[in-house]
């Protein structure tokens, strides 16, 4: 059984107007098309949808249960045809970004809410890196935009921008630990702890930061929320996102008072010269780096 669109959108316009009149006037129909295409849907689906009154229309039980499934048809219909003009006007089937815990919480779920409003029937992929992964993702092509820490020199095949916010960070221990105790803390306190780096898949081996070392006590993780619960768990000293402790640290993690922190970083928005950006991938660079 093939149910005509048109049937179902007089069907729904009827029940919203109480009259076959009214609603062939909204469908620019007119009346006995409206009428036929509603009987035609009565017989497709074996069941009375009106009771047919002198002055008005009313839903049968069975018109008032149904009524429902056919709105969810139309709106259904309406997307796949909203969608599909998209595609064939050159947007993209996905957009996938590779974020940075450096880039604010804030700006980040704007960004969604904007996104969503403009193209609400793309779908949207994200995840997290860092550094040299982050470059790498969208290198290879699995990631449209990424945002990181700026770096000191890019791929020649990689475009970049900084954002006009930057990220602010610090260096941070448990509060039980022994440097959470000191009113101030000196690079040579830091020595005897364990500090917690971060580390790269792409990149094994390389320096990431400036930190001081401790000996070779090192451990390290590829992402900051992974530092951050090293951190909590007593296991040393780590240089973290301030925003990030701020929304997942629990109150469990101690800035530390030393010269030279907190830092600000620059944070940069990168993607492939090689592969040109849709529309919504453009927009979306457009926004980041208007905000």
């Amino acid at each position: 059984m093939n149910l005509s669109p048109e049937s179902l959108q007089a069907f729904a316009q009827a029940a919203a107007m109480g009259s076959f009149s009214a609603a062939a006037r909204r469908l620019g129909k007119s009346q006995s098309t409206i009428s036929e295409a509603i009987s035609r849907l009565e017989i497709d689906l074996n069941v009375s949808l009106f009771v047919r009154g002198a002055r008005q229309l009313t839903l049968t039980e069975a018109g008032s249960s149904l009524l429902s499934r056919v709105q969810d048809v139309l709106a259904a219909s309406d997307r796949l045809l909203r969608q599909a003009g998209q595609l064939a006007a050159g947007l993209e089937p996905k957009l996938t970004l590779i974020l940075s815990d450096a880039y604010q919480a804030s700006q980040y779920q704007a960004r969604l809410v904007e996104l969503d409003q403009r193209y609400p029937d793309l779908e949207f992929e994200c995840f997290f890196a860092e550094h040299a992964d982050v470059l790498d993702l969208v290198g290879q092509g699995r990631g449209h935009l990424g945002l990181l820490a700026a770096q000191a020199s890019y791929p020649p095949e990689l475009a970049h921008a900084s954002l006009a916010d930057c990220a602010d960070f610090g260096l941070f221990v448990a509060k039980g630990h022994p440097l959470a105790q000191l009113p101030r803390v000196t690079t040579e306190d830091l020595l005897p702890w364990r500090v917690l780096r971060l580390s790269t898949v792409a990149d094994q081996g390389a320096e990431l930061d400036d930190l001081p070392g401790s000996g070779g006590r090192c451990w390290s993780a590829p992402d900051y929320l992974l530092l951050l619960e090293m951190a909590t768990l007593g296991f040393g000293w780590a240089a973290l996102p301030r925003q990030l402790v701020t929304g997942h640290g629990d109150g469990r993690l101690q800035e530390l008072a030393i010269n030279g922190w907190p830092k600000q970083v620059r944070v940069d928005v990168v993607w492939s010269r090689e592969r040109s950006l849709g529309p919504a991938a453009a927009w979306l660079l457009e926004r980041l780096l208007s905000s």
